[in-house]
């Protein structure tokens, strides 16, 4: 499928920069920058987002790639794995997010923050307060916040995605455990 909205040049030594690092140019970024000033500020965000330490990178990791799954952001899901080999995380977990209600890879405090970012991607939410008093008391405050905004941003990011019609690059390619498909009873 291609974009929806056409693909905008960037700048050279972005582009030069994106084909350094991910070994192409990623075509979200290709199409926000038809609003230069919008694609930089989400540029800039999105690495702010990418320094927070307070959450665990797996638990982020696996909740962005849940959020991902439930939208069907297949961009995100490509995207996400491939950061995760990246940053040495868990990769048969993380191959494993599509289907977490059905694999035993997880541990309890992973599939309960698996199940916080699909409740907060249900439209409206359906966060309930034990939910959240679980995961305060297991995490504390200053990661739970930082988790529900990693997850926001999330729903921000495969929103936007979806709706420009952008699917998978084919960085998870380069990982050598394959991306596990979503069950058709996934529960979200």
């Amino acid at each position: 499928m291609t974009p929806r909205i056409p693909k905008a040049e960037l700048p050279t030594e972005l582009k030069e920069n994106m084909i350094k690092q991910l070994g192409a140019v990623p075509e979200p970024v290709e199409v926000a920058f038809n609003n230069p000033a919008l694609a930089l500020a989400n540029l800039e965000f999105g690495a702010r987002v990418a320094e927070w330490d307070a959450a665990d990178a797996s638990l982020k990791s696996f909740a962005h790639m849940a959020v991902a799954a439930q939208v069907g952001c297949s961009w995100c899901l490509d995207i996400g794995y491939f950061q995760a080999q990246n940053q040495h995380l868990d990769l048969p977990k993380a191959s494993q997010v599509p289907r977490w209600r059905e694999s035993d890879v997880f541990t309890p405090l992973e599939r309960d923050v698996m199940e916080y970012a699909e409740a907060m991607t249900n439209t409206p939410t359906t966060v309930t307060d034990e939910q959240s008093a679980s995961l305060l008391d297991r995490l504390g405050p200053a990661a739970l916040v930082e988790l529900t905004v990693f997850i926001a941003f999330a729903n921000f990011a495969t929103r936007t995605n979806t709706a420009h019609g952008i699917t998978s690059q084919g960085y998870s390619d380069a990982c050598e455990i394959p991306l596990a498909a979503r069950s058709a009873n996934s529960g979200a």
